[in-house]
């Protein structure tokens, strides 16, 4: 349910910046190294399975919801609403997500909204999440406490306000609420904290606070602590697939693909062109290969996905297009081989080219990959 819930009218802004706020008095380990350990456990994780409570106070509401979450990182979960008093996600509600689509499924309206994204690019929101406090952020040590019956590291922040902008995003989970801030407020007065409480044996965070007070009094808070944590266990693959109940309207948008094939032989079948054999660095391992036929305009895309199985979210990817997607004009001009290539820096690191009647692209979120090196092992024949 990947949401953007405003608590009350306003804008939203990405906390930035660094604040002061040093480690308590105490011989444990400090807030950068819990943070660190909790990012290494995530980028290493295979899959988690949790009860996850969320709960999202103001002065006039308070909505409490229960699920179930399942998780294989980056782009697989299922989520289960078992108790909740938000009215827009009502007990029985089911989000599936993988690679190739989503199923939202509401029972009260008894409507499934089934998303196809088969070239969407998959990104840890959890991960980054955990990157900006470590990143962005000091932050303080401030004991232990129990959660869960886990025996819990505290970590506490202060997120810094955008006066400009005036407002505060926290992401929970797969929702991002949207505290805003009205321009009358003092912000010098304004008492706005996040903690996290990170489990000793897993290094891993079970519980999380934002909240945000004046002179004593509540004005936003969310809460969101997970239960019965499994990390690694293992998952059925069946998890992450969805039957729609018979009697359901199911809503479909976005490209439904040709195929999601697992070698490049088994799309060549389908695809109307030859497809490349890049050499991709190790340990980069070929996960999918998806073809899109988006009809006249934009012909047949095909995307061959290279993971690295050990690191989750690090991965690249090597798509065919039969229309030019890329605008050289805004675009660093390079040469690969004496041909005329075109790079893009950013979130996504990218190197685009043309061969003959197609177009190329080279493309990865995590910086220093050797895109130019790749681009040239497909070259233009």
């Amino acid at each position: 349910m990947n949401r953007r819930r405003v608590l009350v009218m306003g804008v939203a802004v990405t906390l930035a910046g660094c604040v002061s706020y040093p480690d308590g008095e105490t011989d444990g380990p400090t807030g950068d190294e819990l943070v660190a350990d909790a990012i290494d456990t995530r980028r290493r994780m295979s899959d988690l399975t949790a009860r996850r409570i969320v709960t999202v106070e103001t002065p006039a509401d308070t909505i409490k919801r229960t699920e179930r979450v399942v998780r294989e990182p980056p782009a697989k979960q299922r989520i289960e609403v078992l108790e909740s008093t938000d009215a827009s996600v009502p007990v029985g509600s089911i989000s599936v997500t993988n690679r190739e689509r989503t199923w939202e499924y509401n029972p009260a309206t008894e409507v499934v909204d089934l998303q196809n994204h088969p070239n969407k690019v998959d990104t840890d929101r959890t991960l980054n999440v955990l990157e900006s406090l470590l990143e962005d952020y000091r932050l303080g040590y401030e004991g232990t406490a129990t959660v869960d019956g886990r025996d819990v590291h505290v970590v506490e922040t202060e997120p810094p306000i955008d006066e400009s902008r005036m407002g505060i995003d926290l992401v929970v989970g797969d929702t991002t609420y949207v505290i805003p801030l009205d321009s009358s407020d003092d912000l010098e007065e304004l008492d706005v904290s996040r903690t996290v409480w990170i489990d000793d044996e897993h290094r891993y965070p079970v519980r999380e606070e934002n909240a945000v007070s004046d002179d004593g009094e509540t004005l936003h808070r969310v809460t969101v602590t997970y239960e019965d944590l499994e990390i690694d266990t293992g998952v059925d693959s069946e998890t992450f697939t969805y039957v729609p109940p018979a009697d359901t309207t199911v809503v479909t948008d976005g490209p439904k693909p040709d195929g999601v094939f697992e070698t490049i032989g088994d799309a060549t079948a389908v695809a109307p062109y030859e497809l490349p054999e890049p050499d991709t660095p190790e340990p980069y391992v070929l996960d999918r290969v998806t073809v899109v036929d988006q009809g006249d305009r934009f012909g047949t895309t095909t995307t061959l996905w290279y993971d690295d199985p050990n690191v989750v979210a690090r991965e690249l990817y090597v798509t065919v297009r039969e229309v030019q997607r890329f605008s050289p004009d805004v675009l660093e001009k390079i040469e690969i081989d004496d041909r005329p290539a075109y790079y893009r820096d950013g979130r996504i690191q990218s190197v685009f080219w043309a061969c003959d009647e197609l177009n190329y692209e080279v493309s990865s979120l995590t910086e220093g990959e050797p895109l130019r090196e790749i681009a040239a092992s497909i070259g233009c024949s």
